[in-house]
């Protein structure tokens, strides 16, 4: 070990054992003997998976005033239905809104679906007529699958690729349900889409979560023509957690503290970034919200604590990754959401307008709240459209771009 990792990580003491003691409740108990339990034999995986619910229950007690708080607003406050209603009347309006300046003019002059009174998860069996082929391996690791989305007749090869991230608090990583609408909307206009699992806490203690993805990129670069896919134009998005790793991902590429295990020379450098109601900093703790996300950070994720090691959160906070040559960028957040608020998105989005080179949109969609994607189907479809405007935009004007240096 060396000196500035002794500084990092120094030896606990008889008080800091004790502080630790003092801190940890029973939820803390049962992850820590869950994540010990995991490394068993044949029961592991099952008590890895009661190691996850442990943790999402924790989340969610954090977060049960403001989700109750928004719920009890929003069902009986006067008036709140005509409010909503107005509000979903505006997505339409203000998707083409956040894309004007970007995607061009007359692309922006296109039938906008309409509102959709079924909620996506119960279309999911419709969506997935484009899963092309389920679990395939893109690491040594059990949970290092990914699934290939694709229309059967691909009109143009090799195809842009899309990666997906699915959320889940970065306890859960699953491909189930996750994206479903937003994958198969690009699989009509004739993408090749990647849904990946990854390895999650308190199993797997970060960052080994974006080491995952990070090995999905790589994979993807080097792999991807197998199924049709263009190995030179490589896309990112993700929601939740998911929209998290896919904005750090794009920001780090090449960092060899997140693909230590990858083979020197990687490419793990992506062409374009969606984020989706994701979180963007790990290490504010300027409100109560915040703090609780730290507090639950540390006991659960990283298995630290901020203040002992506040590095590993700076590096893990993509607002405090962004660089001059970031790849472009979209987001997309509700301003209803009580899981991860607004701001999050507005902080995130404005200081990548003030440092990236790259174009940067931003979808703030009125009223709408966290997993809008699998629940309110009046804004899914707009989303998903303009998502694929978005990254349909930048393929296009980096092919005009290869033409050009070709020439």
């Amino acid at each position: 070990m060396t000196a500035g990792s002794q500084a990092r990580n120094p030896e606990p003491t008889l008080w800091s054992r004790a502080e630790a003691l003092l801190r940890t409740g029973p939820a803390d108990a049962l992850l820590a003997a869950t994540a010990a339990g995991a490394q068993l034999p044949v029961i592991g995986k099952h008590l890895e998976q009661l190691g996850g619910y442990t943790a999402i229950s924790m989340w969610a007690g954090r977060h049960a005033p403001e989700i109750i708080g928004s719920a009890t607003k929003s069902w009986f406050t006067p008036g709140m239905g005509k409010v909503r209603q107005a509000e979903r009347d505006q997505t339409h309006a203000v998707a083409a809104a956040a894309l004007r300046g970007i995607v061009a003019e007359q692309d922006l002059d296109v039938a906008w679906p309409a509102p959709d009174r079924t909620p996506p998860l119960l279309r999911a069996c419709e969506h997935r007529r484009h899963l092309h082929r389920s679990s395939v391996r893109y690491g040594e690791e059990p949970t290092q699958l990914l699934d290939v989305w694709r229309h059967r007749d691909l009109p143009v090869q090799p195809a842009p690729v899309m990666i997906f991230v699915p959320g889940g608090a970065w306890v859960h990583g699953g491909r189930a349900l996750q994206g479903y609408a937003l994958m198969s909307h690009l699989a009509e206009l004739g993408w090749v889409c990647l849904s990946v699992e990854y390895r999650v806490a308190p199993g797997h203690r970060w960052p080994q979560h974006i080491a995952d993805v990070k090995a999905a990129i790589a994979w993807a670069r080097a792999n991807v023509d197998r199924f049709g896919g263009d190995r030179d134009f490589v896309t990112i998005a993700g929601c939740s957690a998911g929209g998290h790793l896919a904005a750090l991902a794009g920001l780090t590429a090449g960092d060899r503290e997140y693909q230590q295990h990858l083979p020197e020379g990687s490419d793990t450098s992506v062409d374009a970034v969606v984020g989706v109601y994701g979180r963007y900093c790990w290490e504010d703790r300027s409100t109560p919200e915040r703090d609780r996300f730290v507090d639950f950070l540390e006991r659960v994720v990283v298995n630290g604590r901020m203040d002992r090691d506040p590095e590993v959160f700076r590096k893990a906070s993509p607002i405090a990754r962004v660089h001059a040559a970031a790849p472009p960028f979209l987001v997309l957040h509700g301003s209803g959401d009580t899981i991860i608020p607004v701001a999050q998105a507005r902080d995130f989005v404005a200081r990548l307008r003030d440092v990236s080179r790259a174009p940067v949109g931003y979808l703030e969609l009125p009223g709408a709240g966290h997993g809008f994607d699998m629940t309110d189907g009046a804004r899914t479809g707009a989303a998903a459209t303009a998502i694929g405007l978005f990254l349909n935009q930048i393929h296009h004007d980096r092919a005009v771009s290869r033409a050009k240096q070709a020439i």
